[in-house]
């Protein structure tokens, strides 16, 4: 058991704490909820860089890592349909899940057959995670801060992390197309 493995356990750990703080029925559940959102997106940060620095990567943690992350976007984004019902919340949401399910079948796949470098995570995946993450920051956060528009600010973050969920996907699909198209063994 690494450090970075330990890690990404604890990421999926918090999923329940961070479920119960979203409900809490006290004026700092929104501050509670973005606090754990953001120490497990930190923590993904950590175990990956812990695990290049002192060489403690592991076929495990490669396994465990991606689906630790996705657990918690996803939990993030039903929560948040759940909290605010409309189509501006729920189809950025669905766009999300969807290549997230999308992509790492098709991850899977191309692993299968051989061809796991072709859809490697890019940079392109890199800004889109990035802003996502900080949408769901914002809006978990979701009350004025002084001035500063948090909600509305998460709200954009959330379409550009959507419309770049897109544009990575067909990344991702353009590199994978030939091989889709090649004949089954």
């Amino acid at each position: 058991m690494t450090i970075p493995t330990i890690l990404t356990l604890l990421r999926i750990a918090l999923i329940p704490v961070f479920i119960l703080a979203f409900y809490l029925p006290v004026s700092w559940s929104g501050a509670a909820t973005a606090a754990i959102f953001t120490l497990a997106a930190l923590t993904d940060w950590l175990d990956g860089f812990l695990a290049r620095r002192m060489d403690q990567a592991s076929s495990f943690g490669a396994f465990l890592d991606p689906v630790a992350d996705k657990l918690m976007v996803a939990v993030a984004l039903v929560l948040l349909v759940e909290a605010n019902p409309s189509p501006w919340m729920s189809i950025p949401a669905a766009i999300i899940i969807g290549r997230e399910i999308a992509v790492s079948a098709l991850r899977e796949w191309m692993a299968e057959i051989g061809k796991s470098t072709r859809v490697a995570v890019n940079m392109m995946g890199k800004i889109k995670t990035t802003c996502q993450m900080l949408a769901l920051i914002f809006l978990l956060y979701g009350e004025p801060l002084m001035d500063f528009p948090v909600d509305t600010v998460g709200y954009v973050l959330l379409y550009i992390a959507a419309i770049l969920t897109l544009w990575s996907m067909s990344i991702y699909l353009r590199k994978a197309w030939p091989s889709l198209h090649e004949k089954a063994p």
